[in-house]
């Protein structure tokens, strides 16, 4: 995919994520945020897969549903919701 097309999706996406949160607020469950964000980027024009299993491969095996990601935006963006005051480790290791 070209880095324009990549961008783009990715201003649409923090965009559609400003939109969500502006409406519903703080407080709501991170499923609640997830729902409503899959809503509006699909009402954007772009394809929004919800909870992937993602592979990994260790000593010659593949391990098929060894990472969960909570969305992926049109096969090239991970988005990983998240529902904190603040960020610590353990959400920065699901991130890498």
């Amino acid at each position: 995919m070209e880095r324009d097309a990549l961008e783009d999706i990715a201003r649409a996406t923090v965009d559609a994520a400003l939109k969500v949160h502006s409406a519903l607020g703080p407080g709501l469950l991170e499923s609640a945020y997830q729902a409503c964000l899959k809503l509006e980027l699909e009402k954007r024009g772009l394809r929004v897969s919800s909870e992937v299993f993602l592979p990994i491969h260790y000593d010659g095996h593949e391990i098929e549903k060894a990472f969960r990601i909570d969305m992926l935006i049109d096969q090239a963006l991970i988005v990983e919701n998240k529902v904190s005051q603040n960020q610590n480790q353990v959400h920065e290791a699901q991130l890498y």
